[in-house]
This record gives structure tokens, sequence and C-alpha cells, in this order.
């Protein structure tokens, strides 16, 4: 970690942030518009989770390295602005695919605030949602949090997932300040000390660092959350019930664009600054070095982008016993098994 530090921290400010626009790869612009069996390519918009960052990269790996092409697709990604953004935009007919946090999912399916989505394969086997800090805040324990100030997006996961968190770590939510920011602007927030601590995925220390030029102070929810996946792979439950074959070669194009990134994260962050000019390649990098373990199961046999009913279960099942559920749901009313990857 100390290494991937040193390298992200010599990178400027300016960079660190990246846009919160996307731009269309050079090497896409070039191409017939044909995939490689000559049949016309099938627009699709993609939804990045959370801004531009090195987590979110692989979607940009998979279409410079030509993986949708091969899977007959012309994709246009943008930037996302969290999980409830996210679904929002798919559900409403303005995206087809874009990654959210899972247990940000059945928070916002189990109380009424969306539908008409489903998760077809996991991004990350656990959690990367955390609140992030900087030393000198004062903030060493989830119980420090009380009196401060945070910031994060109205409908991220980390800050809708808060109450649920606060309550399982001893924390008196009431005590605690939110304060609106946009994906791309929390960094510079917390390093400017506009707030004490943001809403963050665990990868984000390296960017953290180099912009903020003090240590990271993270508190992972995974801490007092256990068996919570990451962010998965959503569409609309019209496109999975009307082009399931359809959402199956998007899904294998993409999972292979996460799976290169892992392998090559300084390629990977070369390419997102390449279509995102103000991205940083060496933050990208290491937030993806981070992001490694999250992504592949601790059981070595485990494919990457399986979902696990039993898992989904007992995440319902603690949200449930933790009064954060006004209905009851099932795995399968979130996640379409015949879709996702098999194990």
């Amino acid at each position: 970690m100390r290494r991937l530090t040193r390298t992200v921290a010599a990178a400027a400010l300016a960079t660190a942030l990246a846009l919160v626009g996307g731009c269309s790869s050079d090497s896409d612009k070039s191409e017939s518009g044909k995939s490689g069996n000559g049949a016309a390519l099938e627009k699709v918009t993609y939804l990045t989770s959370f801004g531009n960052f090195g987590r979110d990269s692989y979607a940009w790996v998979a279409k410079e390295k030509g993986f949708f092409k091969e899977a007959g697709f012309d994709v246009d990604i943008k930037p996302g602005q969290g999980t409830g953004s996210v679904i929002q935009t798919i559900t409403g007919g303005q995206a087809d695919f874009g990654p959210i946090d899972l247990t940000g999912g059945i928070l916002q399916l189990g109380n009424g605030q969306a539908k008409d989505f489903v998760a077809v394969a996991a991004i990350q086997q656990r959690t990367m949602a955390a609140i992030v800090s900087v030393e000198g805040k004062n903030i060493a324990t989830p119980k420090d949090l009380e009196g401060k100030k945070l910031a994060d997006t109205p409908t991220s996961v980390v800050r809708n997932l808060f109450p649920t968190y606060a309550r399982l770590a001893g924390i008196d939510a009431t005590k605690v300040t939110w304060v609106n920011g946009e994906a791309q602007g929390l960094i510079g927030m917390l390093g400017s000390g506009a707030v004490d601590g943001i809403g963050q995925f665990v990868v984000g220390q390296p960017t953290v660092e180099a912009v903020a030029k003090k240590k990271p102070v993270v508190l992972p929810y995974s801490n007092v959350m256990q068996d919570l996946y990451g962010n998965v792979l959503i569409t609309s439950s019209k496109i999975a019930k009307e082009k399931p074959e359809m959402v199956k070669r998007f899904t294998t194009a993409l999972l292979k664009g996460l799976e290169y990134a892992l392998a090559h994260p300084d390629e990977a962050g070369e390419i997102l600054k390449k279509n995102v000019p103000a991205a940083n390649p060496a933050a990208s990098a290491a937030e993806l070095q981070l992001m490694a373990a999250y992504v592949r199961s601790s059981n070595s046999g485990t494919a990457v982008g399986t979902l696990d009913s039993g898992r989904v279960a007992k995440s319902i099942a603690l949200l449930q016993g933790a009064g954060a559920l006004k209905q009851n749901l099932t795995p399968d009313q979130i996640i379409d098994f015949n879709l996702a990857p098999k194990a």
C-alpha cells in the first residue's frame, strides 16, 4: 500500500480529480460500425458507478480493447452519480446498463424508491463502501463521526446505507451532518477542509492522499456488515426480459474488460486518461490494484461476476434486522440468476 500511495502522491491535484464528462475514444471514431462478423453494431449506453475514476476504468478498457465491438456493441460510456441516480437513469430509459452497489439497490427496492431493474453480474464480491477522512480530523473510530460534517451525493449508497451502518456501529446518526457534493468534487471538499469526511469506496485511498496530502483514515462498512456484495451490473427488467442473450453478451464483454484492467492496471489507467483527459493514470492504476481483492472471490474456483443466492439472502436479512427495509424481499426479486454468470 505504501508503494502505491507514494506513486500516486506524486500526481498533481489538478489531475487527481477526473472530469465528470466522458469523451469518446479516438480509436472508436475510426471504426466501421460493424462487428467482427460484419453485422451492424448495436448502440448501448452504459453508466459508470460514480464519476470517472480508476475503479470504473474497466468499461473504457472493454471499449478500447475491442471487447464490446467483438460482442456486437457500440457503447457510449457516461459518468454515473451513485446507486440511486444510476437506477433512475436506467429504468427511465436513458441508459441500458450500469453498476450499482447491491445493498443500495436492495434498499431502493425494499423501500419502494425504485423498481423495474435487475442485477445480472457481480463486479465486487465484497462491499467497498466506507467513510473516508484524513489525519487531523480526530476520527479514528465510527463513534468519532458524531459532531462531524460529511459530504456525499444524495443518491450514493454510502449515504443511504449510513443509518444502518450507524445503528450497527453504535453511532448516533442524528449527531452527524451530511452536505451534498458531486461525485468528482468530494475528494476536493475533503482536501480543502470544507468537510471532515466523505462517502467513498475504500479504493479511493490513493486519490485522497494525492489530493489532501494527508494519510487517509478509512472506516469500511464491511467491518460491521458482513456478506454484503459491492457493485453489481444492472439493466432494466424490460431489457432483461426481452433481450436476454444481448444482456449475456454485454455482461461477458464488460467482465472481460474488468479482468483485463485488473491484470494490467497501468495500461488501464492510461486508457482512462486517453478517454477522460483529466484523469490521473497513477491514481487509477492504484485503485485497480486495491480493488482486485474485492473482485476476486476468496474461493479461487468461483468465476468473476458470479452471485450467490444465499449471500444475497443474508444481506437482505441483515437489513431487515436493522429495520432498514419496509417490505420483505427475496434474492430473485433483485437478481436475475438466469442471466448472471454461473459459479
